[in-house]
C-alpha cells in the first residue's frame, strides 16, 4: 500500500467526519458544536495528567458537584482539596490546581485567558495544557500533543527517530495537519483515535479513517512507531512506615509542603534510602516497635519504593507538632496517598 502524503486538507476532513460519528462520551467533554466551559476543560486536563481516563471519569463529577466553578475551587481549603485528590496521582498537581484557580480569580477576574502564552503563565499549565485549553475551550488553532496524539503522528509520518529526540519532529508534523477550523474537535479526535484504533500495541489499521495517508501502515509495521529509547532501570529505595495505634486511633502526620506528596496526611515514615533504614526516625521515642513481615511496594515516576511496616500500640500520647490521631475505622476520609493507604489496608484487614 502506498500512502498519500498527509496534509491538513487530507487529514482533517477524514478525522473530523470520523469524530462526529465516534466521539467518546466523557463527563468533561461538550458534544461537537455545543458550548464549552473552560473551567471543565482546564480541570479535566489537570486531572488527566499521568492519570487514566477511566480513573478521572469516576471522579470528575464529584469534583464539579463540590466545586462547580473556578471561584468555588479558589475558595476551597487546601486540606479538603488534597483529601479529594487522593488516588489521582502526584499531589503537586493538586497544589498547582488551587494556585491556578486562585490566580485566575485574583488576576483575571475569574475568567480563563484565551491565549496560549497567557495560560502558560498560570501555575501548573505547561505547553500541552495551554494548547489543549486554547483549542478545546476557545476553538482557537493550537497544536495539541499528548501521548495519544504523539503516537498517531509518529505512525502517520513514519517518524523513525527515537523518543524523546523525535518530539520536535512530531510537533512539526502535527502542525502541518492541524486545521484552522474546529481546532478543539480536531485535537479531541486525535486523542480518541490514539485511544482506540491507533492503540500502543495492536493498532487496528483496517478501521482507521487515516489509513490511506498513514506511512506507518504502509510500511507494514505501524506498531514500531513511535520508536522508543531504551528504558533505564528505576532505582530502588527503601523505608519504614510506622503504625502507632491507641484506642482504635492511629497517628497520622502532615508531610512537608515541599517535596513528594507534599502537604498530605500520611502515616509517619523514616527516610527513603538506598538500604532499609529500620527504625530510624520513629515518630515517638520510648516505644517498643515491632517490625512485621508485611511490605508495601509502590512505583513512582523516578524510583521504586519498598516500605517495611513497624507497629506499636499503647496509650494515646500528645502527637508531634505535625501529627494528629485519626480513627482507624474512618481512615478512608483522611485522604491518604496511595502508598500509605496500602499500608493502612494491611493493618485493617
Amino acid at each position: 500500500m502506498n500512502a498519500k502524503p498527509p496534509s491538513a486538507q487530507s487529514i482533517a476532513p477524514l478525522l473530523l467526519d470520523w469524530y462526529d460519528a465516534h466521539a467518546r462520551t466523557l463527563p468533561w467533554r461538550a458534544k461537537p458544536g455545543a458550548p464549552v466551559d473552560p473551567y471543565r476543560v482546564w480541570l479535566s486536563e489537570i486531572m488527566l495528567q499521568q492519570t487514566m481516563v477511566a480513573t478521572v471519569g469516576r471522579r470528575f463529577d464529584a469534583f464539579i458537584a463540590r466545586w462547580p466553578s473556578v471561584a468555588a475551587l479558589a475558595a476551597a481549603e487546601d486540606a479538603d482539596l488534597m483529601a479529594a485528590w487522593a488516588g489521582l496521582g502526584y499531589y503537586a498537581r493538586a497544589r498547582n490546581l488551587l494556585a491556578c484557580a486562585r490566580a485566575v480569580v485574583a488576576d483575571h477576574g475569574g475568567v480563563f485567558p484565551d491565549e496560549e502564552a497567557m495560560l502558560r503563565r498560570l501555575p501548573g499549565i505547561g505547553d500541552y495544557t495551554a494548547a489543549a485549553i486554547t483549542a478545546i475551550a476557545f476553538g482557537k488553532r493550537a497544536v495539541v500533543i499528548d501521548g495519544n496524539v504523539e503516537r498517531v503522528v509518529a505512525r502517520l509520518f513514519a517518524i523513525d527517530q527515537p523518543l524523546p529526540a523525535a518530539k520536535s519532529a512530531i510537533r512539526a508534523c502535527a502542525d502541518t495537519i492541524t486545521p484552522n477550523e474546529r481546532a478543539g474537535d480536531f485535537a479531541q479526535a486525535m486523542m480518541d483515535l490514539g485511544s482506540s484504533h491507533c492503540s500502543p500495541r495492536a493498532p487496528d489499521c483496517l478501521l482507521c479513517p487515516l489509513r490511506p495517508h498513514c506511512q506507518g501502515a504502509a510500511s507494514g509495521e505501524p506498531g514500531r512507531f513511535p520508536v522508543k529509547a531504551t528504558k533505564k532501570a528505576k532505582p530502588q529505595r527503601y523505608g519504614t512506615i510506622f503504625w502507632l495505634e491507641a484506642d482504635r486511633q492511629v497517628l497520622l502526620v502532615r508531610r512537608p509542603d515541599k517535596g513528594l506528596l507534599g502537604g498530605m496526611r500520611a502515616l509517619p515514615t523514616g527516610p527513603w534510602a538506598d538500604a532499609p533504614p529500620g527504625l530510624a526516625d520513629a515518630p515517638v521515642a520510648g516505644i517498643d516497635w515491632e517490625i512485621v513481615p508485611d511490605r508495601v511496594g509502590h512505583v513512582f515516576t523516578h524510583f521504586r519504593l519498598e516500605l517495611t511496616l513497624a507497629v506499636a500500640s499503647g496509650q494515646r500520647h500528645a502527637p508531634p507538632a505535625t501529627g494528629e490521631w485519626w480513627a482507624v475505622d474512618d481512615l478512608d476520609s483522611a485522604g491518604l496517598p496511595t502508598v500509605f493507604a496500602k499500608a493502612a489496608r494491611l493493618r485493617r484487614r
